[in-house]
């Protein structure tokens, strides 16, 4: 069920019967419905994916016994699922401003639970109140630079957006260019949520994951097309402490494939 948070300015849902003490927060194009079966404990059959548009995750088991549901709060980040776009560019510090005042309806110290964009949030919500934050469980998050991955767009790309600022093609030329070199969330995002995205992509986290005074837990898709398993490990590289449970068989969408992992995860972090 959809609920208020922060005297109305955030939306989302709650799990359990205690204070809450655990904040998930979503990726890029998601919702708080992603964390649905992983706060309440729930796994799915046996190679079933709880998503019908998520890929499968082959030979994964079910969890026999589910665990107890967390006592938490599931967010829907500003321009995602019931939250309204937020009002400029903002970059990953905004949004973990915005999201800030709803710490004031949980315990002292929360376990922030993010996958994704939301694991990007949630660093910075870690970074700038760590006396709030007691964990954090990190799954599929863009915290470095694949190795390889490169760090220019597309020559011919750079071309038209070069004669597009010099005012010598229009803008259905540059958006066709975007469509055809962008990736497949910038060709789909529009208007503020596209700037939003492109101020996230340029974010550097080397200097912000050192402020990090925390536990780290890193749960992670050994398959993961998106945030490949290479991220997870340059992050342990660079946060001593960190911890790294990989899953076989598990992709970029793991709040719907491996739910009981992260579950324990969150609780292991609470502990």
């Amino acid at each position: 069920m959809l609920r208020s948070f922060a005297d109305g300015s955030l939306k989302g849902s709650s799990t359990g019967a205690g204070v809450p003490a655990v904040l998930a927060l979503h990726g890029w194009a998601r919702s708080h419905r992603d964390f649905d079966r992983v706060l309440t404990g729930v796994a799915p059959a046996a190679g079933a994916s709880a998503d019908p548009g998520a890929p499968a995750a082959p030979g994964l088991p079910a969890d026999p016994q589910a665990d107890p549901e967390l006592d938490a709060i599931a967010l829907d980040l500003p321009g995602f699922g019931a939250a309204p776009e937020p009002p400029g560019p903002w970059g990953s510090a905004d949004y973990a401003a915005a999201i800030a005042p709803v710490l004031d309806e949980m315990t002292d110290q929360v376990v922030v639970l993010g996958h994704s964009f939301g694991g990007r949030v949630a660093v910075q919500l870690a970074a700038r109140r760590p006396e709030r934050v007691r964990a954090l469980v990190l799954t599929g998050v863009p915290l470095a630079r694949p190795p390889g991955a490169p760090r220019r767009p597309p020559a011919a790309f750079r071309l038209v957006r070069a004669l597009h600022r010099a005012g010598l093609v229009g803008d259905r030329r540059i958006e066709a260019a975007r469509q055809r070199h962008g990736s497949e969330d910038y060709r789909n995002a529009r208007g503020v949520m596209r700037q939003v995205l492109v101020a996230s992509l340029a974010e550097r986290y080397e200097e912000l994951l050192a402020a990090v005074s925390c536990p780290l837990w890193l749960v992670w898709g050994e398959d993961d097309p998106v945030t490949p398993l290479s991220v997870a490990e340059a992050v342990v590289g660079l946060v001593p402490g960190a911890r790294l449970d990989v899953w076989p068989g598990a992709g970029h969408l793991t709040p719907l494939t491996i739910p009981a992992e992260l579950h324990r995860a969150a609780r292991r972090a609470l502990a």
